[in-house]
């Protein structure tokens, strides 16, 4: 096969393939949570994921990126998209938020995304059609939502850490596509997670729980930084690169579904009409945000 089909081919399979794999870091966070404070499996994942980039770079001679300006934007975008968005996704499983659900409220990433690029015009305008399919994907949020709510899942607190980090994946996603220049994907990924790196680790000082180094939680260190980091990390660094802000991130709600499936899977959470029906919504909403015009 000529290489230019194969890069073609690879080329459109790389929006399934992310939504595949960061659909399994909310799993991950269920299997590692229990052994380990948020902050402190984080740093952790970071720092060999930082060792892990740095063998990779000076293997391939990767290109660094140009400029101090450039390493200070990768280095907000890192502190944004890694330590921010896992931050809060992390301490919001931890005080007993579902995975589903996690998924779901940072789920609300489209519309947020949608809201800033109509008010700026930074892109093309969103259609009637995009919208249409934006809150549908609302609807579909807020009708699981809704429901464990009721059920006493979500708290406060945890709700707030989930909001954090759906603030924090929109405000980088933006940010990155406005000020990013392209640069080599393996450099660019290890200076967002150095960056990371140095936010975490302070807050993992002081946390009170111990890490507790059992076969899971090596599992899921091991998945968090080959699967997640290595290759979830860099395929949405190249997605926000190639693609518009809006179609980037309406990718993410196809992640809560595909998430919801694991998490019943795995944990038995709930499956029942109600989030089935949430789940239908959701994707007859991305459907029409990505469909071409």
């Amino acid at each position: 096969m000529p290489v230019s089909d194969a890069q073609a081919r690879w080329l459109r399979a790389m929006p399934a393939v992310f939504v595949l794999i960061w659909s399994t870091g909310f799993v991950v966070a269920r299997f590692g949570m229990p052994h380990a404070p948020p902050f402190s499996f984080l740093s952790w994942r970071y720092a060999l994921s930082c060792l892990a980039f740095t063998l990779w770079v000076l293997w391939a001679r990767a290109a660094w990126p140009q400029g101090r300006v450039q390493f200070l934007h990768l280095a907000v975008t890192g502190v944004l998209m890694h330590g921010g968005y896992l931050g809060g996704v992390w301490s919001a499983v931890k005080l007993g938020l579902g995975a589903g659900t996690a998924a779901l409220i940072v789920g609300l990433q489209p519309v947020l995304t949608a809201l800033w690029v109509s008010a700026t015009g930074s892109e093309h305008r969103v259609t009637a059609r995009q919208w249409a399919g934006l809150l549908l994907g609302l609807a579909g949020l807020t009708l699981v939502v809704w429901h464990r709510l009721g059920l006493g899942e979500a708290s406060l607190a945890s709700l707030s850490w989930a909001g954090m980090a759906l603030l924090s994946i929109t405000a980088g996603t933006l940010y990155q596509k406005r000020f990013v220049r392209p640069c080599d994907v393996r450099s660019a990924n290890l200076v967002q997670l150095a960056a990371a790196l140095a936010v975490s680790w302070p807050l993992a000082l002081i946390e009170p729980q111990a890490m507790h180094w059992s076969g899971e939680l090596i599992g899921a260190m091991a998945w968090s930084v080959l699967a997640l980091t290595l290759g979830g990390s860099s395929l949405l660094y190249l997605l926000i690169q190639r693609g518009a802000a809006t179609q980037v991130a309406s990718l993410m709600y196809l992640v809560p579904p595909c998430t919801a499936v694991l998490a019943w899977a795995l944990f038995s959470e709930a499956l029942g009409l109600r989030v089935l029906g949430g789940i239908g919504l959701t994707v007859a909403g991305v459907a029409l945000v990505t469909r071409s015009r």
